[in-house]
């Protein structure tokens, strides 16, 4: 159902092609159908001339090699726009630093005085902070607030930092879950070892401790008392000033959505996958088959027009990945997790 008028695209195209017709291209064709007619006079487009990439880095848990994959795209795709790009990456055993793709390529850590010494060399008109993982993403921040990029008049392409911010803060998320009435489990924000351990007393026990600020899952775990817990707080902490409290709902099915959003609100669920394991067992640790295979079509369903209002309302423009919790024995469903990168990304 997603953006069906591509099908129409590809059927125009291939008849095109038959009767011997070279124009209009399928880009052409891509253009005219997923642009409004209005678009072009009533949005002021960004067409940039020199791109900076804050590339994928070492490999950690939060952005491991699906960011050299993504990375390497988006550099192809920009190459394809006549774009001119540079790209900084510290990991030399990557793809996306091979001689040849990127126009120049800087081997430097991804940290904002490094990154700010590029900017001032290069001079770039746009920045991506969507295809290098959690480092990425923190540089981005830091720039911004900082004002370095407003400094050198750089624009961020794709999401805004706003909305990272938003997606970033398991705290704010779960507050922009509720303005559209998207359910979450219960919890609580805590900012010290005593604030977890009362926040699990009025949630009760079993519960899930999520370091916040993190991707991939780093520092957290389930509690299931008050012994468990303090180990697992203090863990947290080590990561992060802020800590969430959930609500355990161990046992339900895990499933996660890929969406895309483009600028002019084009929506599609590229795919869905389900955890052969139920919550409750990291995701890394768990089979993850696509697409899901015990979801009815009503659950289906209801998931992807979560999905769709959760991107839209975030104003996401790329690609991010939305993690549910299903009740197995309802279509009860809370929003737990939420990934935003180039490609796949777990938490």
């Amino acid at each position: 159902m997603d953006l069906e008028l591509l099908f129409d695209v590809f059927l125009d195209t291939v008849g095109a092609h038959k009767e011997g017709k070279t124009s209009p291209t399928v880009k052409e064709r891509l253009r005219s159908a997923l642009i409004p007619k209005n678009a072009l006079t009533t949005t002021a487009r960004i067409h940039p001339k020199k791109v900076l990439i804050l590339g994928s880095g070492g490999l950690s848990i939060g952005q491991a090699g699906e960011f050299d994959y993504s990375g390497s795209q988006a550099i192809k795709a920009l190459q394809e726009e006549g774009v001119h790009t540079v790209l900084i990456n510290p990991n030399i055993a990557t793809v996306q630093t091979s001689r040849g793709l990127a126009d120049k390529v800087y081997f430097l850590p991804i940290t904002a005085d490094y990154v700010t010494q590029v900017i001032e060399s290069e001079r770039p008109d746009g920045i991506l902070l969507t295809f290098g993982g959690q480092t990425a993403l923190n540089c981005g921040i830091e720039l911004t607030s900082s004002k370095v990029l407003e400094q050198y008049d750089v624009k961020v392409l794709g999401t805004q930092v706003r909305s990272i911010e938003w997606t970033e803060d398991r705290k704010v998320f779960a507050d922009k879950m509720a303005e559209i009435s998207e359910a979450v489990a219960p919890s609580e924000a805590a900012f010290s070892v005593e604030q977890v351990l009362e926040a699990a007393e009025r949630l009760s026990y079993p519960v899930l401790v999520r370091a916040a600020f993190a991707l991939g899952g780093l520092g957290s775990g389930f509690a299931s008392n008050k012994e468990e817990l303090q180990v697992l707080a203090t863990s947290a902490f080590a990561h992060t000033s802020q800590v969430l409290v959930d609500k355990s709902l161990k046992g339900w099915k895990e499933v996660e959505y890929e969406v895309v959003r483009d600028a002019y609100d084009n929506c599609i669920t590229v795919c869905n996958m389900e955890n052969v394991d139920p919550l409750g067992i990291h995701t890394g640790e768990s089979i993850v088959v696509a697409p899901s295979q015990t979801l009815t079509n009503a659950e289906y369903n209801i998931l992807r027009k979560t999905a769709l209002k959760v991107i839209r309302h975030l104003g996401i423009i790329g690609e991010c990945n939305i993690q549910y919790a299903l009740n197995p024995h309802s279509q009860e469903v809370s929003v737990f997790g939420f990934g935003l990168e180039g490609y796949v990304g777990c938490l």
